[in-house]
């Protein structure tokens, strides 16, 4: 993976873009990202369908420990996935076929899950916001239409005290 040509300052704006140019790539930054993460962070994943948001959190999975398969809970809204270490566990939420807002994800009990886990939340924009305000956004870009284009720009920005002195520059490396 490599950073845009473009000059960025990660420590000035608090985010990082990241160019990825495969699957494999793109679990692997979920493997690394894992490791800045811990119990009570929300990670929102934001792209167009088929863009690698449970690839990335295939490789979060893969990176925290975590037992089972992670793949899309498209259908059954949110799985959880225990830790077969000490770290936490990863509550991962597809909110695609959700159309409220926070009242309806309530049935999920993210909020008392929050503390204890890392909960990853595909499509929550405009959905999970008011469940913390210091949360990390992934928001990922790739061509659109009839192209098996493999490239995708990956932007993450830290939102809030808890992603204030994270050092989100060590995961173009």
């Amino acid at each position: 993976m490599e950073a845009p040509a473009a000059p960025h300052n990660p420590a000035e704006s608090g985010s990082v873009r990241i160019t990825v140019t495969s699957p494999e790539q793109m679990r692997e930054l979920g493997r690394r990202l894992a490791k800045l993460l811990r119990a009570g962070d929300l990670v929102m994943l934001t792209g167009e369908l088929g863009a690698g948001k449970t690839t990335l959190t295939r490789g979060l999975g893969e990176g925290l420990g975590v037992r089972g398969a992670v793949t899309s809970p498209t259908f059954v809204i949110a799985r959880v996935h225990p830790s077969l270490g000490d770290g936490p566990p990863l509550v991962h939420v597809d909110a695609y076929r959700l159309s409220g807002g926070l009242e309806e994800m309530e049935d999920l009990d993210l909020d008392v899950s929050l503390p204890e886990s890392v909960i990853v939340v595909e499509w929550g924009e405009g959905k999970v916001e008011e469940l913390t305000e210091e949360r990390l956004q992934v928001v990922i870009h790739r061509a659109v239409g009839d192209t098996t284009d493999e490239v995708r720009q990956v932007t993450l920005t830290g939102l809030g005290e808890r992603w204030a002195g994270a050092d989100l520059s060590v995961l173009s490396a």
